[in-house]
């Protein structure tokens, strides 16, 4: 029932946000065609619980207009609330088609997102009541794990697959991240922590890409791509920062990011489609990397 009762949380969503604008007259015509009238329109009472509903769960508000009577969603104050809640939306939209799907669940591929599984929800948990946690834990990069890590978790972060939290190291009073598929043994603690009210979550990556934030100021970066890999950054933008100048038989893109490790990689993902114009500092960057790259090449063919 709980499922079914979500499932028609993301149709009203979904539909209001597809016609724009829509009378309550067009939405019963619309659910009456939908799997979950049974024939029935929306009963007064209950469009107002799904309503309360979608507003507890998404932060999203519909809106009756007055002089129309149309139902709307308003549009968002922040982009932020706004990349959240459509994220939100599309993974319930995704989980509920595939869950729907499964007599053709061997032609349905996706990615796996291992960190979520074990410790995001307790890690959400504590930030929503701000209590401490604790965890053992060991990056890549190292041999040794760190035990007993005491963090006042501020936000979660995704990239690439992968969940991050980011708070202050209670012992080093230094604000990091961790990636969560790295952690083991963690605890939610019962002391509570208040967050400092200086720390804007926006603003700790406004500049950085990636999960890397980087320790230089930010520069102005520019790229160049052909054609068609400029279609790719338009649809999908690297960096908010993101402006283009479109030439005959290429584009330019800028951004203002401080340069990271993350972001290196990122380029070189792109192979030849994409060239560093500037900085010199991040154009010397990918050409070592390239050039160590060749180098590795070289040794295995002698």
């Amino acid at each position: 029932m709980a499922k079914e009762l979500f499932n028609r949380y993301i149709w009203l969503v979904d539909t209001i946000k597809r016609y724009g604008r829509i009378t309550r007259n067009e939405l019963d015509h619309c659910w009456l065609r939908s799997q979950y009238s049974d024939g029935q329109k929306i009963p007064r009472r209950t469009f107002y619980n799904y309503r309360q509903a979608i507003m507890e769960l998404f932060n999203l508000e519909i809106k009756c207009d007055p002089a129309t009577y149309e139902y709307y969603i308003p549009e968002f104050e922040d982009r932020h609330s706004e990349s959240v809640t459509n994220w939100l939306l599309n993974s319930a939209v995704v989980n509920d088609l595939v869950a729907n799907s499964k007599e053709v669940a061997d032609k349905i591929f996706i990615e796996d997102v291992p960190s979520a599984r074990e410790f995001l929800a307790p890690v959400i948990d504590a930030l929503r009541e701000n209590n401490l946690v604790k965890f053992d834990y060991l990056p890549y990069y190292r041999t040794i794990r760190t035990s007993g890590v005491v963090l006042e978790p501020y936000f979660v972060k995704i990239f690439k697959q992968r969940w991050y939290v980011i708070g202050r190291v209670v012992a080093e009073n230094k604000v990091k991240t961790y990636a969560l598929d790295r952690m083991t043994d963690l605890h939610v603690l019962p002391e509570k922590f208040k967050t400092d009210p200086s720390f804007d979550p926006e603003d700790f990556f406004r500049h950085s890409f990636g999960i890397i934030t980087g320790k230089g100021n930010p520069k102005r970066i520019a790229l160049r791509t052909d054609p068609r890999q400029a279609k790719y950054f338009r649809a999908l933008p690297l960096h908010a920062s993101q402006e283009e100048i479109v030439h005959d038989n290429y584009s330019i893109f800028y951004y203002y990011m401080r340069l990271s490790a993350d972001l290196v990689e990122e380029i070189l993902s792109h192979g030849p489609r994409v060239t560093v114009l500037e900085p010199p500092e991040l154009r010397a960057a990918i050409q070592t990397e390239l050039s160590e790259a060749l180098q590795n090449y070289d040794q295995h063919n002698k």
